[in-house]
């Protein structure tokens, strides 16, 4: 594989922001816009807004898209009034699923139930293939309706066609504090675990563990090398992460920077590692280049055939 797409959304203040946003890398460096910068998939179903994407290729080489089902732009002053704690508490159960054979072909959006009426939104989904179980787990932030302290943890559930769900159970939880954002990637037998607590630092945490599941005996270890680099930061002003190897063989973990009120200046910051075990990710602003601001997406190694052919296909 020796190029990249990123499937993003633009934070802007019309419902063009929150819809599908592809971009394509030859090297996991440098970034191209598709489609003009325009969307290249709109919601129409649920809040007709879609956000915090995660693209991903399934073991038969085919590709899914699931997201968010919460349009701010359309809705935030009026049916959630104003609040991000009645967004948590009676936001979308759905998460919008898109499937394609080739990147460029993609299915109608269909609405996919994740939790039951005990959970609140089911907020930024992500995927990762259990190596043990052969299944996906599918893995979001939700708050579970009764809770005391009304916080977000990690949820997750099972599925073979990302249509049909196991139940869904807890995946990560701390006392006192949201969690939120978590991003899994496998390399050489371990499972890294990115994932943001919002207190006491707002800072996002790496951990890994050769199983992914309580019962399978996963033992997350926490990576203080990550942890040295991310206090380096101002704390609370990051989220989202997505990870990927590049082309070169070093790792990429890309931060979605929000800590300003101008738009223009939000969107994702990258840190480098020479190798993933190390936990070392170093910011690395000046190698990157990026034709506007990428919003809570993911980012996917695609080889130089399907790189020409969404970039054909979209420009």
């Amino acid at each position: 594989m020796g190029a990249y797409i990123f499937a993003h959304f633009k934070e802007k203040v019309t419902p063009d922001g929150e819809q599908v946003y592809f971009a394509l890398s030859k090297d996991g460096y440098n970034w191209e816009a598709v489609n003009g910068g325009e969307p290249v998939l709109t919601s129409t179903l649920g809040d007709c807004g879609v956000r915090d994407f995660c693209i991903a290729r399934t073991k038969d080489d085919k590709f899914v898209i699931l997201a968010t089902d919460l349009g701010l732009a359309r809705h935030f002053n009026g049916k959630y009034r104003g609040s991000w704690d009645v967004i948590n508490q009676e936001g979308s159960p759905y998460m919008a699923l898109w499937k394609s054979d080739d990147l460029v072909h993609w299915s109608d959006e269909k609405l996919v139930r994740v939790v039951d009426d005990t959970y609140g939104c089911a907020w930024a989904p992500d995927i990762i293939f259990d190596e043990h179980k052969g299944k996906y787990l599918v893995h979001w932030s939700s708050v579970k309706k009764g809770d005391k302290d009304r916080n977000m943890a990690i949820y997750c559930a099972y599925t073979s066609d990302f249509e049909n769900y196991s139940d869904a159970v807890l995946f990560a939880k701390k006392e006192g504090t949201q969690v939120i954002d978590s991003n899994i990637v496998y390399a050489d037998d371990w499972y890294y675990r990115f994932i943001k607590w919002n207190k006491p630092d707002g800072h996002i945490y790496l951990e890994r563990s050769r199983e992914l599941m309580p019962e399978d005996g996963a033992k997350w270890e926490p990576m203080p090398a990550f942890d040295e680099e991310m206090f380096k930061l101002e704390a609370g002003q990051y989220e989202a992460p997505t990870c990927f190897k590049m082309a070169d063989g070093k790792w990429c973990v890309m931060l979605d920077f929000y800590g300003t009120s101008i738009k223009e200046d939000q969107g994702y910051v990258p840190f480098v590692a020479e190798d993933i075990s190390t936990g070392r990710f170093v910011r690395s602003d000046a190698k990157f280049s990026f034709p506007y601001g990428f919003k809570h997406g993911t980012v996917l190694p695609i080889t130089d055939e399907e790189y020409d052919r969404v970039k054909s296909h979209f420009n």
